[in-house]
């Protein structure tokens, strides 16, 4: 059984479409990626949130993670756009206790976000309360996030490329072919 940090970078050397960029990163990563896959081990949902340049990487996200080839179990996974239409209208402290609320007797074993998108985006002030949510954040650096700039070039690749690493690391630790510990 291999250790994360060392199949991350096994993996990233592997890829083909050259990822090498994330090399230097891998240090950021895998302490991120480790708290978000065990969420997912231990049953949690997983609530999609991103910022509206973005949304047409959340509907990847949604086509791949369950693709039935993967021959792996079904995991829940969902935009939180889709199951709460308000959420743009979500402004005060109040609002987001009490969509908190919704989603903790929606969830009761437990969810965390997966954020996608701008620092500065409105949606943050949800999504920053919570150290467990799985942040890829644009354009700041914010502790407990994958930073990414969004006037990089090759940004949408990298974002498929994450994607692609992080439903690797998935696959792997549940079939348990993969220590999460660094």
């Amino acid at each position: 059984m291999k250790q994360l940090l060392q199949w991350t970078l096994e993996t990233i050397r592997e890829e083909e479409s050259c990822f090498s960029w994330m090399e230097e990163h891998r240090y950021e990563w895998t302490p991120l990626v480790k708290s978000a896959v065990m969420q997912v081990a231990e049953g949690k949902t997983i609530l999609i949130v991103t910022d509206e340049s973005h949304i047409w990487f959340s509907t990847y996200i949604l086509n791949a993670i369950n693709n039935l080839s993967k021959h792996r179990p079904l995991l829940p996974f969902y935009k939180l756009s889709e199951s709460f239409p308000n959420l743009q209208n979500i402004r005060s402290t109040q609002d987001i206790e009490l969509l908190e609320d919704m989603l903790d007797i929606s969830y009761p074993n437990g969810y965390y976000i997966w954020y996608i998108g701008r620092g500065d985006h409105p949606y943050t002030k949800l999504v920053y309360r919570n150290n467990n949510n799985f942040l890829w954040v644009m354009d700041e650096e914010v502790q407990n996030s994958f930073a990414l700039r969004s006037a990089d070039p090759l940004l949408d690749i990298k974002l498929i490329q994450l994607y692609k690493l992080f439903d690797l690391t998935l696959s792997e630790t549940l079939f348990g072919d993969l220590d999460l510990e660094l």
